[in-house]
């Protein structure tokens, strides 16, 4: 691979993708639910939702698994079946605090636990099954550290 033209890597993750049929479900969930604003949804085919530097798109599997009908924006079709995973960076208390909201809510806690480095994480299903979990920032930072 000496030949190939050099290119820097990508630094930061700038939108994550989730996929699930029912889009009002999505909302109430990561809108309502986790408070995660909309900033644009088109009915029966994707739900935005901001999360400052990166965004989170939920799209319905049904429409994006097909060719555009505009060719105004040519993103190529793409989609997924079956669970994905999401996960989102908190301190411990908001974890703490997200994790009292969740199940007063009536959603079931799928695991909670302090990883071997001291880090936690609480993981939940949304709606459409997604795993969707809640760690402290600095999971990583000693495992990535390890590897330079």
């Amino acid at each position: 691979m000496s030949d190939l033209p050099q290119a820097p890597a990508p630094r930061a993750l700038l939108e994550a993708a989730l996929y699930m049929q029912d889009l009002d479900a999505a909302e109430a969930f990561y809108g309502g639910l986790l408070g995660l604003r909309v900033f644009q949804r088109v009915e029966g085919r994707h739900v935005f939702f901001d999360l400052g530097t990166a965004v989170l798109l939920v799209f319905n599997p049904n429409t994006t698994e097909n060719a555009s009908k505009t060719g105004r924006i040519p993103v190529p079709p793409h989609g997924a079946r079956g669970a994905g995973h999401v996960c989102f960076s908190m301190p411990r208390e908001e974890i703490d605090a997200m994790r009292r909201r969740l199940v007063a809510s009536g959603v079931e806690v799928d695991s909670e636990f302090d990883w071997p480095n001291g880090a936690r994480s609480l993981y939940v299903r949304d709606p459409g099954g997604n795993s969707v979990e809640f760690a402290e920032p600095w999971l990583w930072d000693e495992l990535k550290a390890e590897a330079k």
